[in-house]
């Protein structure tokens, strides 16, 4: 399965006439994505996408205040309510520590939709701890790039993730994520889903998914599989 990172809705529209059937929807991937408005969230879900909301009120780290977290509560809620499949959250003590009551309470709270752990992983303390705290919170899948720079550098911990889920959780391989790559990141790691932006810069310093990088992505793992 294949996620693409999507931060409008013309980049999701580019994303599905290319193929892809999933996106994760968000703002502002300048600062690492922000909850995209409920207006393209809708709209996402009206294309007939499977429609991944990533749920974070600003930048910065995943440490948040009582207002922040009561705010996420409420988008979750929304994102529900407008027909979202999942939502993409994380939650971390200031120590890296995965915050459980918090994620297994949004996990609760977004039921039935599926709930992604999102890239914060890759900033906790104890990545392999965190990994079971994940999995007895409920969650459905953990986006990660094996706590490095970039999916391939962290193949080695992304292959132990993947062994160690057993099954219970889906590792989701992404950051850097690219047509020329993809199939190798699988093919090392054992991951059944992988996460790409396929982005490019417009004339007018606008970011958007590029529909030919997605379907040359989409290519390369369809030909890896046969």
């Amino acid at each position: 399965m294949l996620e693409i990172c999507c931060n409008s809705i013309q980049s999701a529209i580019n994303a599905q006439k290319a193929g892809a059937k999933r996106v994760e929807l968000c703002h502002n991937l300048e600062v690492g994505g922000v909850t995209p408005t409920e207006e393209d969230i809708r709209s996402c879900v009206a294309m007939g996408l499977r429609t991944h909301v990533l749920v974070r009120p600003r930048g910065g780290d995943f440490c948040y205040s009582d207002a922040e977290y009561a705010m996420i509560k409420h988008q979750v809620a929304r994102c529900k309510e407008l027909g979202a499949h999942a939502v993409v959250v994380g939650f971390l003590h200031q120590d890296g520590s995965i915050d459980v009551d918090r994620t297994a309470e949004i996990v609760r709270l977004a039921a039935p939709m599926e709930v992604t752990f999102h890239r914060a992983f890759d900033e906790c303390a104890n990545p392999l701890q965190a990994l079971e705290q994940i999995i007895a919170c409920g969650c459905h899948r953990i986006l990660t790039s094996g706590c490095a720079p970039s999916a391939v550098e962290g193949i080695p911990l992304l292959r132990q993730l993947v062994t160690l889920a057993a099954g219970r959780i889906i590792i989701l391989a992404g950051a850097g994520v690219t047509p020329d790559n993809a199939a190798y990141i699988l093919h090392e790691t054992g991951a059944q889903e992988i996460h790409g932006s396929c982005k490019h810069t417009l004339p007018d310093g606008t970011i958007e998914t590029d529909g030919i990088l997605v379907e040359k992505l989409i290519n390369q793992i369809t030909e890896n599989e046969k």
